[in-house]
């Protein structure tokens, strides 16, 4: 958490900014972001604060809000209460505590925590939520997470004790701001060849890459089952995800459709992709559907856009394994497109 130099004047009274880093994962992001990124955008025109969301390549995401104490605490009001009613959604009895993972610079920790601990102790007693300090600072910062939980009311106003405390005692020093590492680009093996993602390669997520880096080990990883294909895709479907974060395949057995069991055996399936989503499979000069083609293995043909027609038809021909990973990533571009509504 750090305080920003700007000082704004309203009625004749300065006001301090503050910036509020917290680090989230991606289904938490998800709530957050809201479909087609309704939510975010309604918290960020409700509270006034600036909410921007770090980018999809970690497993771990940083979220940051920037404002005066006051729109800190409405955006706060606004996620907690979006995550306490997630978890009411959920089967999970008992409903366990809403939680936020804050990052705080570790010069800031001493007056968090107080003399013996009195405190962190009075913050705990006077808002009912729990609030732990790390001891050790996180990989290549000089930040430690301060984790609080408790009902949502809890946690806005212990989010408020913090925000005062860290005007009272700005940061000493320079602060090394801890960024998530990025997952390592696994190797992944497809139409006989091996092919490395690079990070930001086909805009590939945590989640996918880890699944890809599974394939690349040899594990069986059920991307499209052999008696199953996959359902044209329309806005309803998407983002669909898991509760991993990856994005949930809808499928439909074909009608009176034979599927051969040899590996050699050629295939051909059909997509219809919304013609507003085509474009992120195409990419810049085809440079997308180049790379899921190289990928995958498959051949994959577009069809042209016809008057009237709301989707574009996609046909991919191939082995049921290329087929399956050329759906598997033309799904991923989607979701990631539609995900990405929202962050700037």
């Amino acid at each position: 958490m750090a305080t920003d130099k700007t000082m704004v004047q309203t009625d004749s009274t300065p006001t301090t900014m503050l910036t509020v880093r917290m680090i989230m994962q991606g289904k938490e992001v998800g709530s957050i972001i809201g479909k087609k990124g309704d939510n975010i955008k309604k918290f960020r025109e409700d509270s006034g604060a600036k909410i921007n969301i770090s980018d999809g390549s970690c497993p771990e995401r940083i979220v940051t809000i920037t404002g005066s104490t006051e729109c800190i605490h409405k955006a706060f009001t606004m996620i907690c209460k979006k995550f306490e009613e997630d978890l009411q959604n959920t089967p999970t009895v008992p409903k366990p505590p809403v939680t936020l993972r804050l990052v705080v610079p570790a010069s800031q920790c001493g007056s968090l925590i107080g003399k013996g601990g009195s405190k962190i102790k009075e913050i705990r007693e006077t808002t009912g939520a729990s609030i732990q300090v790390a001891s050790e600072m996180l990989p290549n910062s000089t930040e430690r997470a301060v984790t609080v939980s408790g009902t949502a009311d809890a946690i806005t106003q212990c989010i408020r004790n913090i925000c005062n405390i860290m005007l009272e005692s700005p940061p000493k020093g320079a602060t090394i701001q801890y960024r998530p590492k990025p997952v390592v680009p696994p190797v992944i093996f497809a139409g006989g060849q091996a092919y490395t993602v690079q990070q930001g390669q086909i805009g590939l997520q945590a989640p996918e890459l880890s699944k890809l880096h599974q394939l690349s080990l040899g594990q069986a990883i059920p991307l499209i089952p052999q008696s199953q294909t996959i359902m044209p895709v329309d806005h309803r479907m998407i983002p669909a995800m898991t509760a991993q974060g990856i994005p949930a395949m809808a499928y439909q057995r074909p009608n009176n459709t034979a599927i051969p069991n040899s590996h050699h055996q050629q295939q051909s399936h059909e997509m219809a992709i919304p013609n507003d989503l085509i474009g992120c499979i195409i990419g810049r000069g085809g440079q997308k559907i180049n790379e899921i083609r190289q990928m995958s293995g498959a051949i994959i043909k577009i069809s042209n856009a016809e008057d009237g027609a709301a989707d574009r038809k996609v046909t991919i021909t191939g082995s049921p394994e290329t087929i399956g990973l050329a759906q598997y990533l033309i799904n991923t571009r989607i979701t990631t497109e539609m995900c990405g509504l929202g962050i700037r």
